[in-house]
Parts: structure tokens; sequence; C-alpha cells
């Protein structure tokens, strides 16, 4: 049986006309309310919760100065390493050095741009778009050195942590 071509032509448009409505509502944006709103920089904190944190700001650039006079605090990142600071220390020079891995805070501040100068020059990326020092893929450290560390700050802890579960 053949199709009528009065009978197709109107098929055809119909489609072609639902295809046009759904791309020009999708363009339009018409079927959805969906708005994505960048977050604004009052973090709505309050005044104690700031005065908090900068108390607890301060004191750990105190216990940063006294591990740096002590030689046990040496960092790859412009950035203040709380948690290497939290542990009592990390020389995350010598962890990139040894392409054995870095603690957390120190990856993640390498890849957020965060790196010092001394550092930064030997900073790459390889084809794969992951980040290199001196040629060498950064990692993270190993799951057992990953605990290690942790546990390292867990002698500094209080009650809280220590609730953690580490």
């Amino acid at each position: 049986m053949q199709e009528n071509p009065m009978r197709a032509f109107w098929k055809t448009v119909s489609v072609l006309s639902i295809f046009g409505l759904g791309y020009l509502a999708g363009t339009l944006q018409l079927a959805a309310n969906s708005s994505a709103l960048a977050q604004l920089e009052d973090d709505g904190v309050g005044e104690e919760v700031t005065k908090s944190i900068t108390a607890a700001y301060s004191a750990l650039q105190t216990v940063r100065s006294n591990l740096n006079q002590e030689g046990r605090y040496n960092p790859a990142t412009k950035i203040m390493n709380m948690t290497g600071v939290m542990a009592g220390g990390v020389d995350s020079i010598a962890d990139l050095e040894s392409g054995l891995g870095v603690d957390p805070e120190t990856f993640g501040a390498l890849y957020a741009e965060q790196a010092s100068d001394e550092v930064s020059i030997n900073l790459d990326y390889d084809e794969n778009g992951r980040l290199t020092y001196k040629g060498k893929i950064v990692r993270m450290y190993s799951i057992e050195r990953l605990k290690a560390f942790y546990q390292k700050r867990l002698k500094f802890a209080g009650d809280e942590e220590e609730s953690a579960g580490f």
C-alpha cells in the first residue's frame, strides 16, 4: 500500500514542527527554571565563627613558624599547609623530589596554581593533563603513607578527631 503524498507531506511537517518547537524551547529555556548562581563573597558565617577562624589561623601561623625554626616545615606552596602543620611538619619539597607522592593539601594547592616560586618553575603538564614536577607525575601519598600522616596528626589532636575513626 502506498501512502498518499499529501498525507506524507503533513506527517513530515508535523514531525519537523515538533522538533523545531523542542529546539526553540530548549534554546529559550522555556521549560526549565534553573539558574546557577555563583556563591556570594559573603559566606554567611557569623561574627563569632569569623573570630574563631581568625584566632585558629593565627595560632597555626605561630606553630608553622616554630616548625620552620626546627626545620620541620618545608612547603611547596604559597599558602600554609594546615594539615602538614597539624601533623607536626611536612617536607613537601623532598616529597616532590622523591616522586613518591605529596600530602593531599599540597596536591590540591599545586593543581590550584598555588605553588611557591621555587616549585612553579619546575611544574608542567603531561600529554594527559597530569601535573608534573621535573618531568615526574605529581601523585598523592600512597594509602599507607596517608594513614601514617594522619596518625601523626592524631597525637596532637583532642578527643574530637580520635572519635572520627582514624
